[in-house]
């Protein structure tokens, strides 16, 4: 069983700066991709940052210098760093890995985080 599991969602005013933290918990092999989607109500989930088992990195068009991905491979944990917060930013926030359990050591599978609410205004 494997779970992920964010924090650091809240409200901040346009320019602010938020923290998310993402844990991978369960019967963990590996980890290859860990990153962040958003969504907002009536629109597709969107690409925010995701980064490799290897530490390259892919951002979002709208986030790029603004958030940054960072990953703790002892703790299975990703953060995303969210700075020049802008009203469009607000979504929920989804956490996203892609997993090799114990289980299944040779099979690769997508996990989602249960999502924390990211609110910019002012």
């Amino acid at each position: 069983q494997v779970q992920l599991v964010e924090s650091g969602g809240g409200m901040v005013q346009p320019g602010g700066s938020l923290r998310l933290s993402c844990v991978a918990s369960g019967s963990i092999f590996s980890i290859n991709v860990m990153g962040w989607y958003r969504q907002v109500p009536g629109k597709e989930r969107e690409l925010v940052a995701i980064e490799s088992r290897v530490g390259s990195t892919n951002y979002g068009d709208s986030v790029k210098g603004r958030f940054t991905i960072s990953r703790d491979y002892a703790k299975n944990t990703v953060y995303l760093q969210m700075n020049s917060l802008k009203p469009e930013d607000t979504a929920v926030y989804y956490c996203n890995a892609d997993i090799r359990s114990y289980a299944w050591p040779s099979r690769s599978d997508t996990y989602w985080g249960q999502g924390t609410q990211v609110t910019v205004s002012s």
